[in-house]
């Protein structure tokens, strides 16, 4: 065994012995070695000299090259916004995303903390130093300020402090601020659409392969903003507590206009939670009052229970209906054609045609209007009307606008169908949207009927719309007068107008929130001066409605031909 293990020995020595020979003994070998080893040193001391040449051509052109001017307005080129911009229907900026900046602090990188705070209190007045100080003891990185301003970012920039960090951050910028601020809507610290259209088309609006093309909404920013002028003063004129307005086209539903005030602005980014907020167009819950005639007349017309002539008879001057006495506000004729009633809106009247038509018929045709569904828009703020439940006199109250609950857009898009010719078409903001199939709801014949009468409610002399009747446009509609939920010593005055400008066919709806006498406000009526002293629809917002009429029927008349593709503006700086 002792033998074996020396043998193992030797043999290993041998091995090791006979390699360093064969190393150590090739002349040949160690010649080629050392050829390499030099070429090697010389590549790799050629690749030094030449990274060394570059980089003094690189410091050579920076130190020759102008400096760049320090801008606080201007963002980068390789600027790309994480959202779509919105434009108007005329290319005009509703929406787009900019670059800003959050400002941090960085505790640990803070000198003089003392000091930080008398800087930062003479830039800042208003800012709380007792949370900044204790941030600053407590907190390794906090924000002291969010979305900074050009101006602001230039104060604190300039104050060289090494432990306020700016972090670039892409931001939601609305040129119009108040305008559009209830169609619009808002986004969240991390860009996603929180209300109004910025949270319906949340995902269109990220989509990074539409990033060059603007989402076209179908509203028209002057208009929007002569009717949110329009309103505004209206409620100085009749001290209201609020106003809205829609604008439809009546053919394909496109809204050109939605104004809800009281308003906000957008760039604030405060928090909203009053209920005179609430988008009274899209969300509000309202009786609507005598509109509501319009539809049962329709309805009447449509089953060939009456004619526009028919006569009426035995109207009295009160109906009992179970423990409620239902009465009209003026006196009226005991016989009145179906015309007479709807231009002099009589509820009894329009309560013995409904009884001709029938529960069962008019449940169905409430449900075509859509007029006890929830609301359709592309927006998140929509209402859904009280459920109905058809009790005792719910028929008769119904017919002339009572007991039954609608949105404001809801209601404009039936009355859409009512002088369209009789087609239902859904209300829509995205402009060049597929028209859907028309469904019709009333015949043509009934349309045109309907069309005719509530053109005299505007010019006949016993209308409660003459106020309305603005040369040129051939304006009709019907007025309603209603109790606030809120409060049944308040009132909901509301106008749904047609008329045409340029052979457009459109809708506008005017409603004012609790409005008053205007005692102060001289109408032109029928060519005489009189002094306000009526407190009804149609002595405030048919008012409202002609005016409005009157200014923007020449820039619809103007746009009608014009194309909705134009070439976005400059994104706003």
């Amino acid at each position: 065994m002792i033998k074996k293990k020396r043998k193992s020995k030797i043999f290993n020595q041998n091995q090791k012995s006979f390699y360093f020979q064969d190393f150590y003994n090739s002349s040949e070998s160690r010649k080629s070695k050392l050829n390499i080893i030099d070429d090697r040193i010389f590549i790799l001391f050629s690749v030094f000299v030449f990274l060394i040449f570059i980089f003094s051509i690189k410091v050579f052109l920076i130190s020759i090259e102008r400096p760049k001017k320090l801008s606080y307005n201007s963002t980068s080129s390789e600027f790309v916004p994480i959202r779509r911009d919105i434009v108007d229907r005329n290319g005009n900026l509703i929406s787009s995303s900019i670059q800003m900046y959050n400002a941090a602090i960085r505790s640990n990188l803070v000198r003089d903390k003392k000091k930080l705070i008398l800087k930062l209190q003479l830039q800042f007045p208003e800012m709380n130093t007792e949370n900044l100080l204790n941030n600053l003891n407590n907190k390794k990185y906090f924000y002291l300020k969010k979305r900074l301003t050009n101006q602001e970012y230039k104060r604190l920039w300039l104050m060289g402090e090494k432990g306020i960090v700016f972090e670039p951050v892409q931001n939601r910028i609305y040129p119009h601020s108040n305008l559009f601020s209830h169609l619009i809507g808002q986004t969240d610290d991390d860009n996603y659409g929180i209300s109004g259209v910025e949270y319906f088309f949340d995902k269109e609006l990220i989509k990074a392969e539409l990033n060059d093309i603007p989402l076209t909404l179908t509203v028209d920013l002057n208009i929007q903003h002569i009717i949110n002028k329009e309103l505004k003063n209206s409620i100085n004129t009749f001290n209201a507590n609020g106003a809205g307005a829609l604008l439809m086209d009546a053919d394909n539903g496109e809204v050109i206009s939605l104004v809800s005030l009281p308003d906000f602005d957008l760039n604030k980014r405060e928090k909203i939670n009053g209920d005179q907020f609430t988008n009274k167009i899209t969300k509000g819950i309202f009786e609507l009052g005598s509109i509501f005639k319009t539809f049962t007349i329709a309805l009447a017309l449509d089953e060939n229970i009456v004619t526009s002539s028919t006569i009426i008879k035995n109207i009295p001057k009160k109906v009992k209906c179970s423990k409620y006495e239902i009465s009209d506000m003026k006196k009226f004729p005991n016989e009145m054609s179906v015309e007479e009633i709807l231009i002099k809106s009589s509820n009894v009247g329009t309560l013995k045609i409904a009884r001709m038509i029938g529960q069962n018929k008019f449940e169905s045709f409430i449900q075509k209007l859509h007029l006890n569904s929830r609301a359709y828009l592309e927006l998140g703020e929509l209402g859904t009307p009280h459920s109905l439940k058809w009790n005792k006199c719910k028929l008769e109250t119904i017919s002339y606008g009572h007991g039954i609950t609608t949105t404001p857009l809801q209601a404009a898009a039936a009355y859409a169908a009512m002088v369209n010719g009789g087609y239902y078409v859904k209300p829509t903001l995205k402009k060049n949207t597929l028209l859907k199939k028309k469904i019709r709801v009333i015949k043509e014949s009934t349309s045109k009927s309907i069309n005719s009468m509530l053109r005299k409610v505007v010019t006949h002399k016993d209308g409660t719309a003459r106020l309305a009747n603005i040369f040129g446009y051939e304006v009709s509609g019907k007025t309603g007068t209603s109790q606030s939920y809120s409060d049944k010593n308040k009132n909901i005055n509301t106008f749904i107008s047609y008329f045409i400008s340029n052979e457009k066919k459109y809708i506008l709806l005017i409603m004012l929130d609790d409005p008053k006498i205007a005692r102060d406000l001289i109408y032109d009526y029928n060519g005489f001066k009189i002094k306000g002293f009526r407190n009804e629809a149609g002595w405030n917002v048919v008012y409202v409605a002609g005016k409005v009429i009157e200014r923007i029927g020449p820039i619809l008349a103007i746009n009608k031909n014009n194309s909705t593709n134009r070439n976005v503006v400059k994104k706003f700086n």
